[in-house]
C-alpha cells in the first residue's frame, strides 16, 4: 500500500518539533526529525479521517444552532 501524505510540508515543519518536544517532556523519549515526521504521517493516516469527520459534525451542530437562532429572530419580526 502506498504512503499517503496528509500533512503539508509547512504543517510538518510546525508539528514535528512539537511532537519531539512532547515526547521528550512527557516520555523522556528523544526522536529525530525524520522519526517525528514518520510518526506524524502514521497518526494522520490512522486518525485523520475520524478527526476530520468529528470536526464536520461539530461544525454542523454549530451551524444548526445558529440557524435555529436566526429562525427565532425572523419569527419575532413577523407581524
Amino acid at each position: 500500500m502506498a504512503t499517503q501524505f496528509l500533512l503539508s510540508e509547512q504543517q510538518m515543519q510546525q508539528l514535528a518539533p512539537q511532537l519531539q518536544g512532547y515526547l521528550s517532556d512527557q516520555l523522556g523519549l528523544e526522536i529525530g526529525s525524520f522519526d517525528a515526521r514518520f510518526l506524524l504521517d502514521f497518526l494522520a493516516d490512522k486518525m485523520g479521517r475520524d478527526i476530520y469527520n468529528k470536526a464536520l459534525q461539530d461544525a454542523q451542530t454549530a451551524l444548526a444552532a445558529r440557524l435555529e437562532t436566526l429562525q427565532a429572530a425572523i419569527w419575532e419580526l413577523e407581524k
